[in-house]
């Protein structure tokens, strides 16, 4: 899970220079989700999933091919960090959504925040990326929805 948080940081850091703002969340026991929300209209799934997210995947999986791999293929992943470019699909989100998952390893139960994965990351404890319902709430509490922007932040794909 420690490598996947990596990954995901990465991915957030992609992401900041291009100028789109990104949000990550657990994705139950074995991953995590990376939110690039755009809330725009005139943005079709040919955009989001054929191109941008399989392009991102790809391009991680050329630069990094022992950590990572951009396709389902069991028999490829052998333990590495599947970015999974195919959860962008009229039929399961709105939004860019790419989900980092399945290595080895927003509020809810499943909540993260790239400020938690970070402290597993710099901890080397990927323990802190699993929450139970009264640390949720008090997170919540503490820190506000940190995932209430995926719902309205305004962004755009860039040109590529």
């Amino acid at each position: 899970m420690i490598d996947t948080a990596r990954v995901a940081v990465a991915l957030q850091g992609l992401f900041e220079g291009l100028g789109l703002a990104s949000f990550v969340k657990t994705s139950g026991s074995k991953g995590l989700q990376v939110y690039v929300p755009l809330n725009v209209e005139d943005v079709d799934f040919a955009a989001t999933h054929q191109t941008f997210s399989k392009a991102v995947a790809e391009l991680f999986e050329q630069n990094e091919p022992e950590r990572v791999v951009s396709r389902q293929t069991r028999a490829r992943r052998g333990g590495k960090v599947l970015i999974d470019w195919s959860q962008n699909d009229r039929n399961k989100t709105d939004r860019v959504r790419l989900l980092i998952a399945r290595a080895a390893a927003a509020h809810g139960l499943h909540a993260a925040g790239l400020g938690g994965v970070r402290a597993a990351l710099d901890k080397g404890d990927p323990a802190l990326l699993t929450f139970e319902a009264p640390q949720v709430l008090e997170r919540v509490a503490e820190q506000g929805d940190l995932f209430a922007p995926v719902l309205s932040l305004v962004q755009r794909l860039p040109d590529f």
